[in-house]
Parts: structure tokens; C-alpha cells; sequence
């Protein structure tokens, strides 16, 4: 049985080492699932984000990597069982020059540009907190996105937090800022947005089998000193374990 995979340049969840080959967090992980329910022959197609959910469903490739799941996704795909759920933050300039700590505080400054990836959430989410459209500039990729700020040509590129940390962490402080920003409800932390593979509708076994699995593997000893190597901890790996008990 082979599965392709799609995935994209986005550590610590995906990325291509030199030699081509794929590897990451959202990778390793259903490498480990995939074998475990027999498929034995397991394929990497890189693409960009926003091609990630019209190929699937057309059935270029059989399942996406994973990426924040929300009502209206789930209206094209299937998504599986939640596998993280990370809060967002900024790439800016070492420094924090423009004290960039929400999407409110961009919206409080009108100069202040924003990048996003083209079709991810935070759009939705910066738009939502006051955000102007015209202070969002939208990039296929997030090297573009990581290289306007580093020109000065944005003010902060918004993804999660956990992949802005290892950005900056790769390419160093000082050379570019990783910013943390938590949002409450009714004075609480709420749960995270939560990430999960995504699969073609009609793909019904294959979403049973990796659910099934992901049910006694997310959160166990294997799974969490698996996704350490990467950066990911309970801080990130709990809340999709809460989902799924």
C-alpha cells in the first residue's frame, strides 16, 4: 500500500534536507503512523500551503500534513483526530521595535505592516482583532515572508509560535525576533487552535486507520520523545491528547 503525503518548508513540522530528503515533526509523525497500519511505501510531495487542501481533494495526494483545522475546511476535507495545538506569534526585528505583541497592537498602528502565507488562519485571525486588510501582505512561502521582515519591507510575519521559535533560534536573535502572544477568553486560557492531518473526503479507510491509531499512539512515551527532537512538549502535544481521550 503506498500514501503520498504533501507537506511544505515550514520547521519544525516539515522541511527538505540537502540530500531531498523530507523530514520534521508533521513527518516523522506520519511516517510512524502510516507504517503502523501497513502502508509500505510512503511518498513526500512538496507544495505550497495554499495548494495543500485543493490537492488533496482532488486527489493529487492522499493526505496533507497537518494545519489548523476550522469549520470551513472541514466542509472540502476530512481532517483526523487533532495531533497539536499551538498559538500564534510574530517574526520581527530584533528588538521589537514597533512592541508587536498581538494582533491588537497592530491594528492600534496603522503603518504597521503584517505578512501571513497565503489560505493560513491568521489571516482570518488578524482581520478578526481589527486588523486593516491593507496592513497584510500576502507570500506564497515563508522565506519570503522571514525575508521582508528582515528588509524592513513588513513590521512581523505572523505563524505559530512554536515554528517562529525555531526560525529564529536557526538564524539566530540577533538577527531576527521570535514573539509570543497568548489570547484569553472570559479571563481563562482557552485551548489552543488545534492542528490535524487532512485527507480527501471519499478517502474514508484511510482516515478510520490513522485515527484508530493516532488514539493509543498521541501521548504516549514513543510519540513525545519523538516530537522533542523537534521542539514540540506537552505544551503543544497536550491539548490534542485531551482532544482525543
Amino acid at each position: 500500500m503506498k500514501v503520498t503525503i504533501a507537506y511544505i518548508e515550514e520547521p519544525p513540522f516539515g522541511w527538505t534536507e540537502a540530500d531531498g530528503t523530507a523530514t520534521g515533526a508533521d513527518i516523522e509523525l506520519a511516517r510512524t503512523i502510516l507504517r503502523e497500519i501497513g502502508v509500505t511505501r510512503i511518498e513526500h510531495c512538496l507544495t505550497t500551503f495554499s495548494e495543500l487542501l485543493p490537492g488533496v481533494e482532488a486527489g493529487r495526494w492522499d493526505m496533507n500534513v497537518p494545519l489548523f483545522v476550522t469549520p470551513q475546511r472541514a466542509n472540502t476535507v476530512a481532517f483526523s483526530l487533532p495531533v497539536w495545538g499551538i498559538e500564534d506569534g510574530f517574526l520581527v526585528r530584533p528588538g521589537n521595535p514597533r512592541a508587536l505583541n498581538s494582533y491588537s497592537s497592530i491594528a492600534e498602528c496603522r503603518d504597521v505592516r503584517l505578512g501571513i502565507v497565503a489560505g493560513q488562519v491568521q489571516y482570518d485571525s488578524a482581520v478578526a482583532s481589527g486588523v486593516r486588510k491593507e496592513q497584510i501582505v500576502i507570500f506564497e512561502q515563508q522565506a519570503d515572508a522571514v525575508a521582508a521582515v528582515l528588509s524592513g519591507a513588513i513590521d512581523a510575519y505572523a505563524s505559530t509560535a512554536l515554528g517562529n521559535r525555531i526560525v529564529a533560534s536557526r538564524m539566530g536573535n540577533s538577527v531576527i525576533e521570535a514573539v509570543s502572544h497568548e489570547r484569553q477568553t472570559n479571563g481563562g486560557r482557552r485551548t489552543p487552535p488545534l492542528g490535524a492531518f487532512s485527507f480527501n473526503r471519499q478517502n474514508v479507510d484511510l482516515v478510520k486507520a490513522v485515527n484508530r491509531r493516532l488514539r493509543s499512539y498521541l501521548g504516549s512515551p514513543d510519540h513525545r520523545t519523538s516530537m522533542a527532537r523537534f521542539g514540540l512538549t506537552d505544551r503543544e502535544i497536550g491539548p490534542a491528547v485531551l482532544k482525543a481521550g
